[in-house]
């Protein structure tokens, strides 16, 4: 099976399949911040970018699965990138990775409703039974984060794959399972709606008078 094609809207993000039009947008994404430095991580340098969108492309022709550009519906800028990966239909999952963001983005609603976006998507659209989710056991930052979504921890598989710096990485796997949906969507919309609270209570503050 092939995914189609589609462009997931939210109130604060919206995800297009990723494609060459977003080549200078995830450019400066990835450039802001130096994603690529990243040693736990899969992001392309600013030198990769091309090979990184073609490769999208050929995995998708491949049923494998489909990449999306982030987008800022604020500002309309590309934020970064995500992915559904490792589909098997058949088998009723789907794999969320390879996401990234520029600095300017990152610990913000942004990342919150990309997921919640995509989820909703492999649940009820896509009727799928399970999303995972796998991330390196030194990325601690996403490792917490993932569990914050609401993914439960399964277990580690050591010597998992070779990073490009040569290291052998262990692989931390997450996942949501389809009775478990409800209970995360509810979470995820809450701390969508609390981290617009604190924003807006932020910008009050900054306009008060001193």
């Amino acid at each position: 099976m092939v995914f189609e094609k589609v462009t997931l809207n939210g109130n604060y993000v919206r995800l297009e399949p990723l494609t060459l039009k977003h080549k200078e947008g995830l450019s400066k994404a990835i450039a802001d911040g130096q994603l690529w430095k990243l040693f736990f991580t899969f992001i392309p340098s600013l030198d990769e970018v091309d090979d990184y969108i073609f490769n999208a492309k050929i995995q998708h022709d491949a049923g494998d699965g489909l990449t999306f550009a982030i987008i800022d519906q604020a500002t309309n800028q590309v934020a970064g990138s995500t992915r559904f990966a490792k589909a098997s239909i058949k088998d009723g999952r789907v794999a969320i990775g390879y996401t990234f963001l520029g600095k300017s983005f990152q610990r913000t609603k942004i990342n919150t409703e990309a997921k919640l976006l995509m989820l909703k998507h492999a649940f009820e659209k896509l009727d799928l039974n399970r999303v995972e989710f796998a991330t390196d056991y030194l990325n601690t930052t996403s490792r917490n984060a993932l569990l914050r979504l609401g993914a439960k921890q399964e277990g580690i598989i050591r010597n998992h794959m070779i990073m490009p710096d040569g290291r052998v990485r262990d692989t931390v796997m997450f996942s949501i399972i389809k009775n478990e949906w409800l209970g995360v969507q509810q979470h995820l919309k809450f701390k969508i709606a609390n981290k617009v609270n604190t924003t807006l209570v932020n910008k009050k503050l900054e306009m008060s008078p001193s």
